[in-house]
């Protein structure tokens, strides 16, 4: 597991994320390492939490690639390069399925 990775899912638990899963993506994709995807209570908290996982990365040295989606969205990606975060409400999380879309790949749900 990558510091970049532990970095991203201590900061979503610690700042109340949900249900947060990462998926090894290392053997399908050159373009990142790994997604994690997690829920947030509400419209307000999908921005903060996005916003908390961008300072932490670059506090720690690393960049932001790019930010799909912005405040008031109810899910936001955080490109971070080796792991790509996305930010969901419940409600959203749902209606995508993102960890059906990769459910072959290794998948681990974050205790915290």
């Amino acid at each position: 597991m990558s510091n970049l990775l532990d970095l991203t899912l201590k900061t979503l638990s610690d700042k109340l994320a949900e249900n947060i899963v990462s998926i090894d993506m290392r053997t399908v994709t050159p373009f990142t390492d790994y997604f994690v995807i997690a829920t947030a209570r509400n419209l307000r908290h999908v921005a903060s939490l996005a916003r908390d996982v961008i300072k932490a990365a670059e506090e720690e040295g690393y960049s932001l690639r790019m930010q799909e989606g912005t405040e008031g969205s109810s899910w936001i990606l955080v490109d971070l390069r080796d792991v790509i975060v996305h930010i969901f409400t419940e409600d959203t999380r749902a209606q995508y399925k993102l960890e059906h879309l990769w459910g072959d790949l290794p998948a681990e749900h974050y205790k915290g």
